[in-house]
């Protein structure tokens, strides 16, 4: 545990440690963040253009064959997609990464002409009347880029196993997934009606992809389709294949929806650790249905598959490379002793089942819905593993990975994500928010009615934060502002006045900022601090803190 005192909440100098822990913080995609020069393939692939806005994608039919001697794929994507005839242009903007390429393109049953600027092929599509879907079938193939240090950099994994067999996959967050697969690579429009993912290897190896398996069919050529269905939308960066030499078993987890099937896909010679290390799952699942509600993709099931790289929150098929050990690699990332007593990949990447899969942001520049919440997770499932002082200790651990560098909320239109504090930083707004609410069984409403109203959905930020002012009565406005803006951390500065009085004001914060105070001082109060000086009054002014669980700094300062 972690003795916490108000010099925590000081503005941390950050050692090397630290930078050891903040890099592990941001496992889940690809670094975006930074500084950056915007381009003009970034408004490209960023921005909801006129050649995006007038077709929906129901749904991807995906077909791939990878050569892994060459280390390149020859596939067919199907999109499937309704059309908003009142907006209707003459073109398509559909997006391949360079040096992917286009074979050949048929709109409907007729071939289509199209140009490429980049990232981004611009398809000609003839008015069909006044239809209201279509589809579009596209053949492409190359060598994909290859991620080298996956997740932390993307593309297709060409790894061995610790037998030297073949053993591949993708990762693709933030870089997207049209970096191995043509489609509308932007996170605000899923399909409607989910994904169909046809994954063509030799007979040897194991082809597994999101949802359920709906056929294996061997070609008598010596390779095999392994075909897989997602009935749910999903976002593009999840659908994703894991080829190896795998072992499988099921269970059912009975849930607040009913019998929900869970199935856990590891290495052959990984079985027997896999399921002694995957009983956390059931526990995971029971805990964050309580906070969160019911796990949103029954008819798809809950998988988790043993990746070549750390992890990834692929919907339905969660990414799974923590080496079957409790930590993030055996490390506690909180420092708390807490972050040992359980699998981090396996808690935090399901929890982006539901802050993520579920609720999904249009933008980039609004990761933080994921991160953020997903790391308020790992606190939840210790609060409901260990007591609720063990959850407090966990996330207040979690403050020294902080670096308060850039705002959490990036520029958008350009495909950006803010700072790395989307991680500890939001997570720690989350706990000062449930401070202020002030009634668990409130905040776990809240949540849970996050989640039932945004199912499905993908969202903003101004939609979050909306929801949250209206349904907690609080309006956190100038909360969201502060933390997610802003870089500096609110201080409290404070004063003795006399053996039973303080004064107290906010400093280093924006105008307007509102977030009222747990203190204590002899006895505990709740204090409204404003940017003028005000005064209340203790028993015992000379013991004065502020409640820990509050993520601002407390400075002490004489007149």
């Amino acid at each position: 545990m972690v003795n916490i005192t108000r010099k925590t909440f000081c503005k941390p100098v950050v050692p090397a440690i630290a930078i050891l822990i903040m890099a592990g913080s941001l496992l889940q995609a690809q670094p975006l963040h930074g500084p950056h020069s915007f381009t003009h393939q970034d408004t490209l692939r960023g921005t909801l253009s006129e050649q995006r806005n007038w077709w929906d994608v129901q749904q991807y039919d995906i077909s791939v064959t990878p050569d892994y001697a060459t280390k390149t794929i020859m596939g067919k994507t199907i999109i499937r997609y309704s059309i908003n005839v009142h907006t209707h242009t003459d073109t398509m903007q559909i997006d391949l990464q360079e040096p992917m390429v286009i074979d050949s393109i048929l709109a409907g049953t007729v071939k289509a002409t199209y140009t490429r600027d980049g990232n981004a092929f611009f398809v000609v599509i003839p008015r069909q009347g006044n239809a209201t879907s279509a589809a579009l079938t596209i053949w492409y193939h190359g060598k994909p880029r290859e991620a080298i240090r996956p997740p932390w950099d993307g593309g297709w994994i060409w790894k061995k196993d610790e037998k030297g067999r073949p053993w591949m996959s993708v990762a693709c967050q933030g870089l997207g997934a049209s970096v191995w697969y043509p489609c509308k690579d932007h996170q605000s429009d899923e399909p409607d009606h989910g994904a169909v993912l046809n994954i063509t290897v030799p007979d040897s190896l194991t082809a597994i992809g999101n949802g359920r398996l709906k056929e294996k069919k061997a070609h008598g050529n010596g390779t095999t389709t392994w075909s897989w269905v997602v009935v749910n939308p999903i976002n593009n960066y999840d659908i994703i294949p894991y080829i190896g030499h795998y072992a499988n078993w099921q269970e059912t987890f009975s849930g607040e929806k009913g019998k929900l099937s869970c199935s856990y896909w590891v290495l052959d010679y990984n079985l027997a650790k896999a399921k002694e290390q995957f009983k956390q799952a059931p526990l995971m699942l029971k805990c964050f249905e309580y906070w969160f509600g019911p796990y949103p993709f029954y008819e798809d099931g809950y998988k988790l598959v043993e990746s070549p790289h750390l992890g990834m929150e692929h919907q339905s098929a969660v990414a799974y490379g923590n080496k079957f050990q409790n930590g993030y690699l055996g490390r506690d990332l909180s420092a708390s002793g807490w972050g040992l007593k359980w699998d981090f990949i396996l808690v935090h990447e399901s929890g982006h089942e539901w802050f993520g899969n579920n609720i999904t942001t249009k933008d980039l520049a609004d990761m933080w819905v994921h991160e953020g919440f997903t790391n308020y997770s790992e606190t939840l499932f210790t609060e409901c593993q260990y007591g609720k002082k063990a959850g407090q200790d966990y996330v207040i651990g979690t403050r020294k990975g902080i670096k308060n560098d850039i705002p959490i909320v990036a520029p958008y239109g350009v495909n950006q994500e803010g700072s790395g504090d989307m991680y500890p930083k939001a997570g720690n707004l989350l706990h000062t928010i449930r401070q202020v609410i002030n009634d668990d069984e409130k905040f776990r409403q809240l949540l849970r009615g996050l989640n039932k109203t945004f199912y499905h959905k993908t969202v903003s930020t101004q939609e979050i934060e909306g929801y949250i002012n209206i349904e907690s009565h609080i309006n956190f406005s100038k909360v969201f502002d502060q933390y997610l803006r802003h870089t500096n951390i609110p201080v409290l500065e404070y004063k003795v006045v006399n053996d039973k009085t303080i004064s107290f004001r906010w400093t280093s914060c924006i105008d307007g900022f509102n977030l009222p105070l747990k203190i204590s001082g002899g006895e505990e109060k709740w204090i409204r601090p404003t940017q003028a000086w005000q005064n209340v009054a203790l028993l015992n002014p000379a013991a004065f803190e502020v409640d820990r669980n509050f993520y601002v700094n407390v400075k002490k300062v004489t007149e």
